[in-house]
């Protein structure tokens, strides 16, 4: 260690207590009239921040030399298991280079779905929130359509969940009709909403159209907060039938755990889907859509039709897991479709890697069951949350498994050319 880094992290140390002293240090009693010095807390954040100054600089420095982070930490040879386990680059008998290894990734999806269904056996608590972050493994999947693949950055997101779950509520009000009936209903609605979103920004790019998808998502919401006649308004819709099983009767842990084995059906059907549509026609053009407009078009791909692929696919999913949303809390209103959740479903895209199946999977674990384990520390549960996210894109700011091209290379050495 260097002496400058010392003095630097030194710095940042005396800055930091600096900063918190009147919020950790200082404690006023009213009642007594007395303050209570917590000088304890202070050393407690001196040392904090000064070994984490110290680490911070001393990873970045790696970074900058070129050197792996997990290369330095664990060695050369677990780092090249972990590639290969997460589908990263694997080599053939003849020879050819690819960054993909199906064996492992179809092994390692295994092993994640023999783990979800025996979770109910074990901890109803576990299956509740699980069910909750394979929701958004849903959400996560569909957005990844429009922007992963496509690259069309999409603010509004959270509007075609509100329309899958405001059309099976309403339609069992005033129609009777049952939850499988309302599935594909949910997202086909869905799917007319995202074409008609795509119709006026056909042109717009970036952060224009960003700015349209996000006016687009709170329109969305404040109809359903202010057309009473239409949605109940903020007082929202209660007692929305949960999902049926051949007429009988379930109690509320058994619902809940057949609403949870059936969403685990959805997410694995949103992966098989996703994973097809990636590596069709459809997926290559949007693909070559997120790279280049201009150079897309020449090759004679139509921009327009491949666009409103791209907006009705990703809100069928978002629809499909509304009608799930509804089905399992019984009860929605507009508040529960805020621009947080497109927030977070974005983030749930952005840090698993933007195109990668597998990382929007642990994106969504982590975003969602992250903040419900870390309860136990109170008031520091999002302060941990929000600097492990901020550490997270420093150092890996493609993900946590970055979606790289496929690349063929012939070695010339197996092949014997």
């Amino acid at each position: 260690m260097k002496l400058t880094e010392i003095r630097k992290s030194l710095l940042v140390s005396v800055w930091f207590v600096f900063l918190t002293f009147p919020i950790l240090v200082i404690k006023v009693n009213t009642i007594e009239h007395t303050i209570n010095w917590r000088w304890k807390n202070m050393i407690w954040v001196a040392v904090i921040s000064f070994f984490g100054s110290w680490v911070w600089r001393y990873f970045q420095t790696n970074k900058e030399a070129g050197a792996s982070i997990g290369n330095r930490l664990f060695g050369n040879r677990p780092m090249a298991a972990i590639r290969s386990i997460l589908g990263m680059e694997t080599t053939t008998k003849d020879g050819v280079v690819r960054e993909s290894n199906p064996r492992m990734q179809i092994a390692l999806y295994g092993c994640l779905l023999a783990a979800g269904l025996a979770l109910p056996f074990i901890d109803q608590y576990q299956t509740t929130i699980l069910t909750t972050a394979l929701m958004y493994v849903i959400l996560g999947l569909g957005l990844n359509i429009a922007v992963g693949l496509a690259g069309l950055l999409h603010l509004g997101y959270v509007a075609f969940y509100a329309v899958g779950a405001y059309t099976y509520a309403l339609l069992n009000i005033h129609y009777g009709i049952g939850f499988w009936t309302a599935i594909p209903i949910g997202g086909f609605f869905a799917a007319i909403f995202g074409i008609a979103l795509g119709v006026p920004v056909l042109r717009l790019r970036g952060d224009y159209l960003a700015i349209v998808t996000l006016g687009f998502g709170e329109i969305v919401r404040i109809v359903l907060e202010n057309w009473n006649a239409f949605s109940y308004g903020p007082s929202g819709i209660a007692q929305i039938p949960k999902p049926g099983l051949f007429g009988m009767e379930l109690t509320s842990q058994q619902g809940l755990t057949y609403i949870y084995y059936l969403t685990i059906g959805l997410a694995v059907l949103a992966v098989f889907a996703t994973y097809r549509v990636q590596n069709s026609r459809i997926g290559r053009a949007l693909m070559a859509m997120r790279e280049d407009e201009i150079a897309c078009q020449a090759m004679g791909i139509d921009i327009t039709r491949t666009k409103l692929t791209a907006f009705s696919l990703s809100a069928t999913w978002a629809g499909i897991a509304g009608v799930f949303f509804a089905a399992k809390t019984s009860f929605i209103n507009p508040q529960s479709f805020t621009f947080m959740e497109s927030a977070i479903i974005l983030s749930i895209v952005v840090l698993g890697g933007m195109g990668s199946i597998l990382g929007v999977i642990i994106g969504a674990l982590i975003l969602i069951l992250m903040p419900e384990y870390l309860r136990e520390v109170g008031n520091y549960r999002m302060l941990i949350f929000g600097a492990s996210m901020v550490i997270m894109m420093v150092f890996r700011p493609k993900g946590i498994i970055a979606n790289v091209r496929k690349i063929y290379r012939i070695d010339a050495e197996t092949t014997g050319r």
